[in-house]
């Protein structure tokens, strides 16, 4: 495997890690908001992040490789480390406090991390074109996910 093909993959990885904190930290806060319409738009980001992490797995196996899917005990600490430092740390307190505005508050926060994953992996030298087209769209889709957090938020 080559150089570019290590960094492409290692890049991959990091956006399913990020996709699926996105999809776990949507299906937590769905389940703890009350108002339908809201719990309705954040089941859909969760959604819409469960395709994302297929459509990366599937970039993976194209390259010839696959997405680590750590279980070990030392994986489960660092994907648990790695979804604190993806912006999802205070969510559980925002669940534990029934608090609908913060929950949507650590939305955004998770959404913005993953912004910032999905900006410096477009930046990445070397990604593939076919690869670098389905982050740009992604990366897209998380900041019209972000936008629409914020304005329900300002409803509440």
């Amino acid at each position: 495997m080559d150089n570019a093909q290590d960094k492409a993959l290692n890049t991959l990885n990091d956006l399913v890690e990020t996709a699926r904190d996105g999809q776990k930290g949507y299906e937590t806060a769905a389940g703890a908001v009350d108002n339908p319409s809201v719990k309705a738009e954040l089941e859909r980001f969760a959604q819409q992040r469960a395709i994302f992490v297929s459509e990366l797995e599937s970039k993976a196996q194209q390259l010839g490789g696959s997405t680590r899917n750590t279980t070990t005990l030392e994986g489960a600490a660092l994907q648990a480390a790695g979804a604190v430092h993806r912006g999802w740390i205070n969510l559980k307190a925002a669940v534990g406090a029934n608090d609908s505005k913060a929950i949507l508050g650590e939305c955004e926060t998770g959404d913005e991390a993953a912004l910032k994953a999905y900006d410096a992996a477009l930046h990445e030298q070397g990604l593939p074109v076919d690869l670098k087209t389905v982050v740009q769209r992604q990366y897209q889709e998380i900041q019209a996910a972000k936008q629409t957090i914020t304005s329900l938020k300002e409803r509440l």
